[in-house]
């Protein structure tokens, strides 16, 4: 089991994706890439804390690999919105690939590229690539939200 983390917008529609995906054994979504210890939802969204909301990605390398994972992130949210994701708006819904390891992060820097020079979007990919730190938890309500709404991804 290899683990993936992603911000792509409110986690709850990454995680909502990301559990569909063949090869993803586990979603959980919280608080990465930020300076406060154990924030809480109101804090990350006060904006003061730093954190980004998103998904760690438990996935079996024998049934789907990272850069296949990459390809699901890139098809499920605009990278070229800076701190924005449709109506939510601020630096916790920002797009930011953080990696786990040198080949996580040569992979993504690639597919980054790779998605720049396509000619896909007529803006900036604003993506940051960046060492996964802690990552917190979010509170239980926030798991699995839309499925528990009767709501999935579109993958």
């Amino acid at each position: 089991m290899v683990k993936a983390t992603f911000a792509a917008g409110c986690f709850w529609g990454v995680q909502a994706e990301f559990d569909e995906v063949p090869g993803v054994l586990e979603t959980t979504v919280g608080y990465t890439g930020g300076t406060m210890a154990n924030p809480s939802y109101q804090d990350v969204c006060s904006g003061r804390t730093g954190h980004a909301e998103t998904c760690d990605v438990i996935f079996d390398p024998e049934k789907i690999s990272y850069p296949q994972l990459l390809d699901v992130f890139w098809s499920i949210h605009d990278p070229t919105t800076r701190d924005r994701q449709g109506p939510d708006v601020g630096a916790q819904y920002r797009s930011a690939i953080f990696y786990h390891s040198p080949e996580q992060r040569a992979q993504a820097t690639e597919s980054k590229q790779a998605i720049e020079a396509s000619g896909r979007y007529k803006r900036p990919v604003v993506t940051e690539i960046s060492a996964a730190g802690p990552f917190y938890r979010a509170e239980e309500y926030h798991q699995k939200y839309l499925a528990k709404q009767g709501r999935v991804g579109s993958h």
